[in-house]
């Protein structure tokens, strides 16, 4: 059996820290020259940054060793003294900029506790000050490589709004780890040809004596680049990038890639089929919980009315997701609020208790404020696709565009959603209705009638 007393060794150590003033052997001098007694011995076994220093120090003629740390306050070096005398931290009444400026200065004592559970405190705690003050976290804590949890807590909120970091005029002087580190996210919501530029001007924002002109570049000149970027270039998608974006946005900077990478993306713009030797990185950004990049390939062809399917790593549509029902509410009235004013949608419908996914196409825009009215349109379409048992996708296109799509006035948009030639729609309380397909070419289900629905998602498709 082990009797403890932490309580007591605590206060008697903190005793010693305030109280005895006469047989301390080192001065910690600070910002302002203001300066702190303590015993090296207690140092030495609490920090090993402490631990470092003190070996390295000569004692002067009293025998005390004087450690200068211009860049730490008097009131941060209080907190940490307090904490390797007596292992308490007050945070109460203590500012957030205070607790933050502490959790750097425990990371440079190396107190690894200390610093781990001032970061935890403020992601749990302080994740509003974290947002207000977001460039100076987020430049800080990738300077330090220490904070793991901060950095995720910061690329998280990147990854929806990339412009926060990718359009901010300090962008040029994110360390070269914070850029790897977004570069790394599957989750990372920028088209790829945007996140090549991005990262090139970056490089070259790190050069400063490169030539204006591209045309003047040297070999030594492309090859400063590629070893600025050595971090960074092996996290780009580059097989979907467009062929266009590649010719006009890659090719001028393809001496920093790698022969084998650039000779693989020529092969796959000419002819995709083709195996590849290079590692192809997934799409970034699972933007949908029902369907996959096949699937939106698939349904990009019919909207472009090809007779062969786009690859899955090279479509040319971005499916943005408008509303997602097991996260926004299965009610109606939801889809025709969100939706509203949106053209160019996808619906996609998961049904219960089976593989089917079934959605439809409109071209033009829903509108919640008319008074029901079928909309004009020869490009809408509704569709079935390939999924788990079902072996082939099923498309129907619009027979009488006339009757393409049709608006529910007010007073029934709390029963239906978005309908399909009066034929194919979603209804509340997690159902949908299917009768057949009407004004649409071909069956989409071989059931009619209503139908359970799992989820559904709305996608605005964008060019």
């Amino acid at each position: 059996m082990s009797l403890k007393f932490f309580d007591k060794l605590s206060q008697n150590f903190t005793e010693l820290l305030l109280n005895d003033k006469n047989d301390y052997n080192v001065i910690i001098e600070v910002k302002d020259e203001k300066t702190f007694t303590a015993h090296s011995n207690i140092l030495k076994y609490r920090s090993p940054c402490f631990h470092k220093e003190l070996e390295n120090i000569i004692p002067n003629e009293n025998n005390i060793k004087t450690i200068i740390k211009p860049n730490i306050s008097d009131e941060i070096l209080d907190i940490i003294l307090k904490y390797i005398y007596g292992g308490i931290v007050n945070l109460e009444n203590v500012e957030t900029r205070i607790i933050f400026d502490l959790m750097l200065a425990a990371n440079e004592f190396e107190l690894e506790e200390l610093s781990k559970k001032l970061e935890t405190h403020l992601i749990k705690t302080k994740a509003s000050w974290l947002r207000t003050h977001f460039s100076l976290v987020y430049h800080t804590i990738f300077n330090k490589q220490n904070f793991k949890d901060l950095e995720n807590f910061c690329n998280n909120i990147v990854v929806k709004d990339p412009n926060l970091i990718f359009d901010s005029s300090d962008f040029e002087s994110l360390p070269e780890s914070a850029l790897a580190s977004l570069l790394k996210r599957d989750d990372l919501r920028i088209e790829e040809a945007k996140i090549w530029e991005y990262t090139i001007n970056w490089g070259i924002a790190q050069n400063p004596t490169l030539p204006i002109n591209l045309k003047e570049w040297t070999k030594d000149n492309f090859l400063t680049l590629k070893t600025t970027l050595q971090q960074c270039l092996p996290y780009i998608r580059y097989f979907y990038i467009s062929g266009k974006d590649i010719l006009g946005k890659i090719q001028p900077y393809k001496k920093i890639l790698d022969k084998q990478l650039w000779k693989d993306l020529v092969q796959y713009n000419l002819d995709p089929d083709q195996p590849i030797k290079s590692v192809i990185l997934p799409r970034r950004f699972i933007f949908s919980t029902i369907i996959s990049d096949e699937h939106a390939a698939e349904i990009s062809s019919w909207i472009d009315r090809n007779t062969t399917n786009y690859s899955s790593r090279n479509y040319p549509y971005e499916f943005q997701l408008i509303l997602r029902a097991n996260r926004d509410g299965f009610d109606t009235q939801t889809i025709w609020n969100m939706c509203h004013g949106h053209t160019g949608t996808v619906i996609i419908i998961k049904v219960a208790n089976t593989d089917e996914i079934l959605g439809g196409y409109n071209p033009l825009m829903w509108d919640k404020t008319t008074n029901g009215t079928y909309m004009n349109t020869k490009n809408s379409f509704i569709f079935s696709l390939k999924n788990g048992k079902i072996q082939n996708s099923i498309l129907s296109r619009v027979k009488k565009p006339v009757n393409a799509v049709y608006n529910y006035e007010k007073e029934r948009q709390t029963k239906y959603g978005p309908n399909f030639g009066g034929h194919f729609c979603i209804k509340n309380d997690s159902k949908g209705f299917y009768d057949g397909g009407g004004n649409y070419e071909k069956d989409i289900r071989a059931r009619l009638r209503d139908f359970d629905i799992v989820n559904y998602e709305i996608f605005k498709v964008n060019n």
